[in-house]
């Protein structure tokens, strides 16, 4: 039985598209279709939520909801809710997400205006009535509001329990635009993990620990956040200077109120965890050293330099869940023994990533360090491309260590033996992004932690995602036991 794993991490919005952003059905079964053959094991995703200003996907205006974009354009025109000239309309040769914005919606509400309910919409209604009934008011008098944030909207809007009943029965057509986008949505995701469970490849999804302020999340359950009065934060997420930032990163989202919310059990928490179980193997939690302390900025500063660090909640809030095996810990960052500590006693494998190995000392971040119960990465989607990282940002000292270390050669090719050292590593599972099996430069990064603009663009090339490249990545994974040879 085999012991040790691989994963490639993509997220479903760089697939190849006509559509500028990767979507659940199409291009995704054809991805599945290349891990398959490559015999790898996990496909790591990106939150699928929401984006909204900034498109990231770790700033949402849901801890529930999909992403509308990853809805399948083409399957919509197959079922005959779209013609093939409406789906024209959304098509577009960038993953521009303005222009996406600005097309996209239009073409879906013709879509939803064909759309027949059935039981099984019915029946998606009663079982995420939870979640999905207070988004979709809140997605709908987005609209109303011109998308501006809630807390600008009229005093009886800002808040759920303060809305009249007459508004919402006015708002009844506009939320179930959003249903069924949702359903739309699911509907795909399901299809999309049944057929990867067909092929042997399990997903892993990404919660951040997070939510946004401008989110349904917020505005319905303002009562489990540390909120004023007024509904403002009292203070805001972020993380002190670090390796990324020598300002630090505010990220400005509102924090938890811990004792609210273990007064009830942790419901709204357990309530995310088993959603994303639905259709994820696994899922990596973000930021999960927040868990025993979290950084805390006061409301209003521009940057996190200034900042104090409060005790979170531990490991309470899994009490009760069968999370076995299920679990991915970032633990990357500011990592103190109290953070190893409580990692530890969760037994969820934290992460390692190669690119924070080479200082000249035996770092713990050095392939021969790690521990059997970890993740290993050559980077992550806050990281550079490793190509970019190691012609821009190693350093000559560190480009030698390397090399020393892995005894790299020109015709190995030396990127293609640092990931020969993330894979022959203890970790009991290695994941490769795709850009670094395609050797993408710089330009090809998918977040510099830190700006605001210019992320998650990134799109990968069809034409590169080859069986030539899957035999490689199989022989590579076989060599080191991690796939059948």
């Amino acid at each position: 039985m085999k012991e040790k794993f691989n994963g490639v991490l993509l997220h479903i919005g760089s697939l190849p598209s006509e559509y500028g952003v990767g979507a659940l059905s199409g291009g995704a079964f054809s991805f599945v279709d290349f891990l398959a053959d490559a015999k790898v094991d996990f496909w790591q995703t990106l939150p699928l939520s929401p984006t909204s200003f900034g498109d990231s996907p770790y700033q949402s205006p849901s801890a529930f909801a999909g992403n509308p974009y990853f809805i399948d354009i083409n399957a919509l025109v197959k079922r005959g809710l779209l013609t093939g000239n409406e789906a024209k309309r959304a098509k577009t040769k960038s993953l521009d997400y303005a222009e996406i914005f600005n097309s996209r919606y239009d073409v879906l509400r013709l879509a939803f205006k064909r759309f027949q309910k059935n039981s099984d919409y019915s029946k998606f209604l009663e079982n995420n009535e939870y979640w999905l009934d207070d988004f979709a008011l809140f997605m709908a008098l987005k609209v109303k509001n011109g998308f501006s944030s809630f807390d600008t909207w009229e005093k009886d809007e800002r808040r759920r329990d303060t809305l009249s009943d007459e508004k919402i029965a006015a708002l009844q057509d506009e939320c179930d635009f959003w249903r069924f986008l949702q359903f739309e949505f699911y509907r795909e995701l399901t299809a999309l993990k049944d057929y990867a469970k067909s092929k042997n490849v399990a997903l892993i999804g990404d919660i951040p620990i997070y939510v946004a302020y401008d989110s349904a999340d917020v505005w319905a359950h303002p009562e489990i956040f540390r909120l004023d009065k007024n509904m403002r934060p009292k203070e805001v997420a972020g993380v002190p200077p670090d390796y990324f930032s020598a300002d630090g990163q505010l990220w400005g989202n509102p924090l938890y109120d811990w004792k609210k919310q273990q007064s009830d059990g942790f419901l709204w928490w357990h309530h995310r965890l088993l959603h994303q179980l639905q259709f994820f193997d696994k899922i990596r939690i973000d930021h999960f050293r927040a868990f025993e302390s979290y950084y805390a900025v006061p409301y209003g500063a521009t940057t996190a330099k200034i900042g104090r660090w409060v005790k979170g909640v531990g490991t309470k809030i899994f009490d009760g869940l069968d999370l076995d095996g299920r679990i991915i810990a970032e633990d990357l960052g500011i990592i103190t023994d109290k953070v190893r500590r409580l990692v530890k006693r969760t037994g969820f494998p934290g992460m390692k990533v190669l690119q924070f190995a080479f200082t000249g000392e035996d770092s713990v971040d050095l392939p021969h360090n790690y521990p059997r119960n970890c993740v290993a990465y050559p980077g992550t989607h806050d990281n550079n491309t490793l190509k970019g990282w190691f012609d821009n940002e190693l350093g000559a000292a560190g480009q030698k260590q390397a090399r020393a270390y892995f005894a790299l050669t020109k015709q190995e090719g030396e990127l293609r033996g640092l990931l020969r050292g993330v894979l022959a590593s203890p970790a009991v599972l290695a994941i490769v992004p795709l850009a670094d099996w395609l050797e993408e430069p710089a330009a090809c990064r998918m977040n510099t932690p830190g700006k605001a603009q210019g992320n998650w663009c990134w799109r990968a090339d069809e034409a590169a995602v080859t069986p030539v490249l899957a035999k490689e990545i199989r022989a590579l994974c076989a060599r080191y036991f991690r796939a059948e040879a």
